[in-house]
């Protein structure tokens, strides 16, 4: 019978850049000219947004932001390392980097082989330093596990989950972030250099609606309107489903796996009814609470609506790994939140008891 462990992180891309620049999301939305100066004016912001963003622009409370960060992550690190697994099965957004106009599916298995990706490429094409100090050239190595990629995709199919895969990135796309951050988070100190597990990506479009509408990212209010809106993403139910197969068809395997949902939570800049200037934190800390309590069964009253409108289009990978955990019998060892105003959304971290 098979190990399998559970993993909750972040890939939050601004992690990859420094102090100075980490609340760059804030000031573009800033930027926005149909945003009410009112609401543009910190007076008006809430405690912790102020306490923010200071009399620096958030620089000093960056440094702060990445501890709390890098604190979870080493702790889910020291988990994976204890537990040692063959494979690494992430699920993880698409933000219009496979998932274009010409194929979105709800579901894809990158069944892919190793792969050579440059993680700071995008900072250093703006012209912006990263966290290391080290040239934007630096290549990477993602190590696959294409034949175990293959066993999943199977698998899914044969539980009733009409999945796609692929066995090659496309050659003019970029190696969705999610899945490059997660191997350099998890690896922080050597910016991903020594992370020595192959990695299975399951790629979920979370983006749904807005997946090609905004090219999976950032949008000015007044195109809000006008927008052409895509077809909706899977449900928050049928990634919970999806989870629960895929581990119920590992359990029974020959293959040592860590599980592990790749996602910041609620999104500042997909809360429209915040003008995109802050996360929706109570709706984030509603699904804290039943998450850390183990209360799956309030994850599955939320609906895709709920999702949207809070932001919270990323957790779709966490729906995943909870249904995955529950199908298991398995509930949190370790989780912490860490809430940010300034930041643009906030991170949960977590580690889930394997079953005996």
């Amino acid at each position: 019978m098979a190990d399998i462990l559970g993993i909750g992180l972040t890939h939050y891309p601004p992690l990859i850049g420094t102090d100075e620049d980490m609340a760059d999301v804030l000031r573009w939305t800033l930027s926005d000219p149909d945003i009410p100066a009112e609401r543009k004016e910190p007076t008006s912001w809430p405690e912790l947004m102020r306490t923010e963003w200071g009399a620096d622009g958030g620089t000093a409370a960056a440094a702060r932001h990445r501890a709390a960060l890098c604190a979870g992550l080493a702790r889910c690190r020291a988990a994976l390392d204890a537990f040692a697994p063959d494979v690494v099965v992430v699920w993880g957004d698409d933000q219009y980097e496979i998932f274009r106009e010409e194929l979105v599916p709800a579901f894809c298995v990158l069944a892919y082989d190793d792969l050579e990706v440059r993680p700071l490429a995008r900072s250093a094409a703006r012209g912006k330093p990263n966290a290391w100090g080290l040239p934007g050239d630096l290549t990477l190595t993602v190590r696959g596990a294409p034949d175990i990629g293959r066993e999943i995709a199977a698998a899914l199919l044969e539980a009733g989950f009409d999945v796609a895969y692929a066995y090659r990135k496309p050659a003019d796309a970029p190696f969705p972030h999610a899945f490059v951050n997660t191997q350099l988070f998890l690896d922080y100190e050597h910016a991903g250099t020594r992370f020595p597990y192959p990695v299975v990506p399951i790629a979920v479009n979370c983006y749904g609606r807005h997946v090609i509408a905004r090219k999976g990212g950032r949008v000015r209010c007044a195109d809000i309107a006008g927008e052409r809106l895509d077809p909706p993403g899977p449900s928050p139910a049928r990634c919970y489903a999806l989870g629960g197969a895929l581990a119920a068809a590992l359990r029974d395997g020959p293959h040592r796996v860590a599980l592990v949902a790749s996602s910041s939570w609620s999104h500042a800049f997909l809360v429209d009814e915040n003008w995109h200037l802050r996360p929706d934190t109570a709706a984030d800390r509603e699904l804290y609470a039943a998450l850390a309590a183990g209360d799956y069964g309030s994850w599955l009253e939320v609906t895709t609506e709920d999702v949207v409108a809070a932001g919270q289009h990323e957790v779709l990978n966490w729906f995943c790994l909870l249904g995955a955990m529950a199908e298991l019998g398995c509930t949190p060892s370790w989780s912490t939140f860490v809430e940010t105003d300034v930041f643009n959304s906030n991170k949960c971290f977590a580690v889930f008891d394997r079953p005996q």
